[in-house]
């Protein structure tokens, strides 16, 4: 009886808006994947190395990086959906334009667009749905959210490798574009509900100036979700990128079966964010519930670098960790919510999404390093230490925020 009340308080403008905000996370994550699946393509007709070619991904990092908390700065202060559209915009005509003009430089121009265009997707995103979800399927509601942006991660490679094998890697580029946007177009038609389905705004903190923003978000819960989201990042990021490589070189495990471990750890990874959402729907403990993924997904992580185990063990654990550590996000993300100050959702967190691009600064180097000096035992225990450690930000003096 309940659930059926908690489902009605949602309006019909409300939930379309809601789906709008997850297409538009859906293709932030097609966006961000655009590049890899069509590399030695891009590479072969710009007749460039490997490393010239990645200056695209670190230039789109580096100005994510940089410009994402004032972004979010500016969600609180104009609006977070004028802002999410403007941004999306941004983004599908910068990769139009990468796929249709031919030059190197143009092409990382567009990519340092891009990433500027991808500033807006967590700040606004986050604001939007933290208004407009009903407080008993915020939990839920974030967990829709981060499950669209894996299916935008999971449908990626498949659809851009179909389009190119038509149209080329540019036309690819130019496909991509227009579904972004399609989505674009959807979101444009759903305008946000009326100010008196929602009584009581709260001002924003942005109006208060730069000084009462940075006031927010130097306080230790806002910091420690800061290190959270740098930490998962390494830790998600090292261990799917070299799990194969590393799976190979410690254990022999062949390609086939090692390449099956990786899809169970990120499809049980998606599930994972599903059954989150439904958990965090359910209680208030929500440190408690991330704490406890984490801590079961390291230590499953640890022992697979332990030991030797077969093939459908070796799948299944890695699928268990993947579903653990799933399960945590949308209480992270409600977490999140819960020490952040009304009117200031988009600044916080576009501030501590900034952790994304730092873990994915630092795991390619640092897991990179441990393969290129023959230690592939050390990728599995240090993702599972990384783990660990995660945990003391969500329980170091974070009593306060467990009820939401």
């Amino acid at each position: 009886m309940t659930q059926a009340v908690s489902v009605r308080t949602i309006r019909p403008a409300e939930s379309r808006l809601i789906a709008a905000v997850c297409g538009a996370h859906m293709m932030s994550h097609y966006y961000m994947l655009l590049l890899a699946p069509l590399f030695a393509f891009v590479r072969a007709d710009f007749k460039v190395s490997y490393t010239e070619l990645a200056l695209a991904l670190t230039v789109f990092n580096v100005v994510s990086g940089i410009f994402q908390t004032p972004v979010g700065f500016l969600v609180d202060r104009i609006g977070a959906r004028i802002v999410l559209i403007a941004g999306l915009a941004l983004s599908s005509i910068a990769y139009a334009v990468a796929g249709i003009v031919d030059s190197y430089w143009v092409f990382i121009a567009m990519y340092a667009l891009g990433g500027l265009g991808n500033t807006v997707f967590h700040p606004s995103d986050y604001s939007l749905l933290a208004q407009h979800a009903p407080k008993e399927r915020v939990g839920q509601v974030f967990a829709y959210h981060t499950f669209a942006g894996m299916v935008g991660s999971g449908i990626a490679p498949v659809t851009l490798i179909f389009m190119q094998s038509y149209f080329g890697w540019r036309g690819a580029f130019v496909g991509a574009s227009i579904l972004g946007f399609i989505v674009l177009l959807v979101l444009i038609s759903q305008p946000e509900p009326k100010p008196e389905d929602h009584p009581g705004k709260s001002p924003s903190i942005a109006r208060g100036g730069a000084g009462s923003a940075l006031r927010v978000l130097l306080t230790l819960p806002i910091l420690l979700n800061l290190g959270y989201f740098v930490l998962t990042s390494i830790m998600g990021g090292g261990l799917n990128t070299y799990l194969v490589v590393a799976l190979g070189a410690l254990h022999s495990t062949s390609v086939d079966v090692a390449n099956m471990a990786l899809t169970s750890l990120l499809a049980m990874n998606a599930l994972g964010v599903l059954a989150g959402g439904v958990l965090a729907g359910r209680t208030t403990h929500h440190a408690v519930v991330a704490a406890s993924g984490l801590a079961v997904g390291g230590t499953v992580t640890a022992l697979v670098g332990l030991f030797n185990f077969h093939s459908v063990g070796l799948i299944l654990l890695m699928g268990m960790s993947g579903f653990c550590v799933g399960a945590t996000y949308p209480s992270r993300d409600m977490l999140v919510r819960a020490v952040t100050p009304a009117g200031a959702y988009g600044l916080v967190f576009g501030f501590v999404s900034v952790g994304y691009n730092i873990g994915a600064s630092i795991a390619p180097i640092a897991y990179g390093a441990l393969m290129d000096n023959g230690q592939p035992r050390a990728v599995f225990l240090l993702s599972a230490a990384v783990s660990i450690l995660c945990i003391s930000t969500v329980t170091f003096g974070f009593s306060k925020r467990q009820t939401v």
